[in-house]
């Protein structure tokens, strides 16, 4: 079985790398742009639409102010771009936001940002794929009532990439990301041509009248009215996702390390924001209409629309709009935001492994977080992420507009708190500095940060008054518990260190008295032998061969086996009137250590070595089971002693061929 499984594994994940190999997998600036940034820059597939589908709770009028939430959006976006090119500079080390945090604000504080982080990671590829099968169903409306198994397969094709190694996955997601790009910025300017000419369309949903929501029948007035427009906000600020990212990975940049990474957070913020800013734009020339339910909520000429009607997202309406249903650069704009928004999950693919390790180093995760694996990428990290994802995916049935509700509360916890980190480190820094071209420098950095922190800490706000009951609750939940589960596995490592420590008891120099060896005999066999003979040869103190009376025949034909061979070791058999083997083998060892405690007990059990999964079912299952229960008794070891079936040996000969 396990020869089966690592020949899947080499074709899935291909051959492992040695150690030197590390700095091939390095990122020049137009890898580590898709890689990184595929997140942040995906956002605008989906963040344009939350704004519409918030603001139209108020009705038609309310969408008009929709390019204002966008704008508002931009502003902040620049700013943590900016905040985000000092952090770079200061931490190059990939700790990023965790990291900035615990030397900062003190170890709460950092695994506050962690538990942030990591949920965020989670939801990042839920919600990415989650949209990126809602633009399946637009190119396919066959599939439609199938995004949750669209969504989960892209997971599993997305965890298998990236498995392969990041460097690998970049190249993979390179020319797509750009692809995106190309068609968004060149749909804008297209659309931008065709307005200025007065040749420019209406979108698919113009002719719709918005049924406003209870309590919004006149539009954005009043409390309520200011409120919808923060919930806005907060729903479009999910489009400053992923800036993080950059900041974690900085290690995997080519030198200079620092400076690429600065140089591709430049390109991230004014490539983003470019493009949000036609959507938007776009979205309100053309009158791109989204509702949350568009049966209940759209009228056609007073009437409902059907229930079947199937509401496309904005971009694919504005692509329609402008370069017509059933066009080349139509579908080339659909399927490239579909492919960029499955992409936009490896940014947290990179992200999450990443953190999980140095949060691994640190004591907070378990150790197998820590390593890398045959790719020389942080495998059990790719794993995890993928789980944790795929459990939401199905939980909320890829629902995009209930998954982005939990989402951005960490991102922005994570954001603030490092600002605030940032703001203590240069105050510290610019104590030290005596140069004053440095000290300027500092400065300016300090009040970048700064900027940031107020704007960051203004979001966290109102994403937290907005969206708490709409589902932020169980974001914050999730990582209130994940915090407890971080800090106690740090407490449990810190408590077993202690227990290990080396002190005056535990000398090497300390010698048990005597060491008394025990062989477990089922029938006498070749494997029986061959562990008689390690016993033997070991030279113990005492030797006894023990055998459990479960049915008085075979019992009789190993004693007399026993005694033909003339085996100078006597054979002891215990008595086990319930039919039981482990009892009776536990008293008996038991009973050792009470009439001599400082005796070390050696149990010797012949062990088969199969070849075939279903072996393993049907051998070794007694002896896994004593070996469990001895292992909790002090003073006793267990030696194994290996017999190799003609199964294994095939199955060997057959692993050394792969």
């Amino acid at each position: 079985m396990l020869t089966i499984l690592n020949a899947v594994k080499r074709v899935l994940v291909g051959r492992p790398f040695r150690n030197d190999r590390l700095a091939h997998t390095l990122l020049p600036k137009r890898i580590a742009l898709p890689v990184f940034a595929s997140d942040a820059l995906s956002s605008v597939a989906y963040a344009p639409d939350e704004i519409l589908l918030t603001l139209a709770l108020a009705g038609v009028s309310a969408v008009a102010f929709s390019p204002w939430v966008g704008l508002a959006v931009m502003v902040v976006l620049l700013t943590v771009v900016a905040s985000y090119r000092q952090n770079v500079h200061a931490y190059p080390s990939g700790g990023g936001d965790y990291e900035i945090a615990n030397e900062n604000l003190g170890k709460y504080a950092g695994l506050t940002v962690a538990s942030a982080l990591l949920v965020d990671y989670v939801l990042t590829v839920a919600v990415s794929m989650s949209s990126a099968a809602a633009y399946l169903t637009t190119a396919v409306p066959a599939l439609h009532g199938q995004q949750a198994l669209i969504a989960t397969i892209g997971v599993v094709i997305l965890a298998l990439v990236n498995l392969r190694g990041i460097k690998e996955a970049g190249s993979v997601f390179a020319v797509p990301t750009y692809i995106f790009m190309a068609s968004i910025l060149g749909m804008t300017a297209v659309g931008v041509y065709k307005m200025a000419t007065g040749t420019l369309g209406e979108a698919p949903s113009a002719a719709f009248t918005i049924v406003p929501a209870q309590g919004f029948d006149e539009g954005l007035v009043g409390l309520a009215g200011a409120f919808l427009l923060l919930r806005a906000f907060s729903s479009g600020a999910a489009a400053l996702t992923g800036v993080e990212a950059i900041s974690n990975g900085v290690p995997n940049f080519k030198k200079p390390k620092s400076k690429n990474a600065a140089t591709t957070l430049l390109l991230l913020g004014v490539i983003g924001a470019s493009m949000l800013a036609g959507i938007m734009f776009l979205a309100q020339a053309t009158k791109v209409h989204i509702v949350l339910d568009p049966a209940t909520e759209f009228l056609l000429n007073g009437l409902p629309l059907p229930e079947n009607y199937i509401q496309n997202p904005a971009i694919s309406q504005i692509a329609q709009t402008i370069f017509g249903a059933g066009s080349i650069p139509f579908y080339i704009v659909v399927a490239a935001t579909g492919i960029i928004l499955v992409f936009a999950s490896n940014t947290a693919f990179n992200g999450f492994p990443v953190l999980g390790s140095i949060l691994a180093q640190d004591g907070y995760l378990p150790r197998q977080l820590r390593t890398r694996g045959d790719r020389l990428a942080f495998s059990n990290g790719v794993l995890a992420l993928a789980a944790g994802a795929l459990v939401l995916i199905i939980a909320f049935n890829a629902d995009v507009t209930k998954l982005i509700q939990l989402y951005i509360v960490g991102v922005f916890i994570s954001f603030t708190a490092s600002q605030l980190g940032m703001i203590r480190h240069w105050g510290r820094e610019l104590k030290l500095a005596k140069d004053k071209a440095v000290r300027r420098r500092m400065a300016k950095s300090r009040a970048i940060n700064t900027m940031g922190f107020c704007m960051t800490a203004l979001v966290l706000v109102i994403v937290l008054i907005t969206k708490f009951e709409q589902g932020a609750w169980i974001a914050l939940l999730a990582m209130f518990v994940l915090f407890l589960i971080m800090w106690s596995i740090r407490a449990h490592y810190d408590n077993v260190a202690k227990e290990l420590a080396v002190d005056e008891d535990s000398s090497p120099r300390a010698l048990p008295t005597r060491v008394h060896a025990v062989l477990l005999v089922s029938h006498v066999r070749k494997p029986v032998l061959r562990a008689l003979a390690y016993a033997r040869a070991s030279r113990p103190s005492q030797l006894d061969a023990i055998t459990v009376d479960i049915d008085p025949d075979d019992t009789a034909r190993t004693v007399a086996d026993w005694e033909k061979l003339e085996i100078p070791v006597p054979l002891t058999v215990l008595a086990s009137p319930y039919r039981e083997t482990v009892t009776p083998i536990m008293d008996y060892v038991k009973q050792m250590r009470i009439d001599s405690p400082r005796d070390l007990v050696v149990v010797y059990i012949p062990e088969y070595v199969v070849g075939k999964w279903w072996e393993q079912l049907v051998h070794n299952q007694t002896a896994l089971r004593i070996k469990t229960r001895l292992h909790f008794e002090p003073g006793v070891m267990v030696a194994s002693v290996p017999w190799q079936l003609k199964s294994s040996v095939d199955a060997k000969n057959f692993q050394d061929v792969q």
